[in-house]
């Protein structure tokens, strides 16, 4: 009898050592995971990538175009003069409300209608959307049709000013 308790401590007491061990490693591994997931920036992700649209800092320009944030084209809107705004989202979401002064070219028109209505292809030339993934297919669209200054910002559900209705 005596031999069977020593049995089943020993076995207790190795089950609750590897449960321990093992938490903690899958702890550990999920940390790093995670890192890995976030090339290493974890929650400093957030903040590096907030100042680099802070500073306009180019983060698409594989794609022909700049990615910038909603402050960084406020800014631009208020310092440039020559610039055009191009809201890429549906007419219906363009009369919901837009920022004021922008053109409406949704995404899925812009190979056909870009070039009849922006003839510059220099000029600086700020997009968005909703939320910004339809606002990166216009910008490099725009791109693609060889135009140079191409700021892409995202979408209107992040922009933190005054829109028209």
């Amino acid at each position: 009898m005596m031999n069977f308790k020593k049995i089943i401590i020993s076995l207790f007491a190795m089950a609750t050592l590897f449960s321990v061990s093992a938490c903690g490693d899958g702890e550990s591994l999920s940390r790093n995971d995670s890192d890995n997931v976030y090339s290493g920036e974890g929650s400093e992700k957030e903040e590096s990538s907030e100042a680099k649209s802070e500073e306009s800092v180019d983060v698409s320009f594989e794609n022909g175009y700049e990615q910038i944030s909603g402050e960084t084209a406020k800014q631009l809107m208020e310092t440039e003069s020559d610039y055009v705004i191009i809201d890429a989202r549906t007419k219906e979401e363009f009369a919901e409300g837009h920022i004021e002064g922008a053109i409406l070219i949704p995404e899925y028109e812009i190979h056909n209608r870009a070039e009849d209505e922006l003839q510059d292809k220099s000029q600086l030339i700020l997009v968005y959307c909703r939320s910004g993934r339809r606002s990166k297919i216009a910008a490099e669209a725009l791109s693609e049709l060889g135009y140079t200054n191409v700021k892409e910002f995202g979408g209107i559900i992040d922009w933190k000013y005054e829109i028209v209705k």
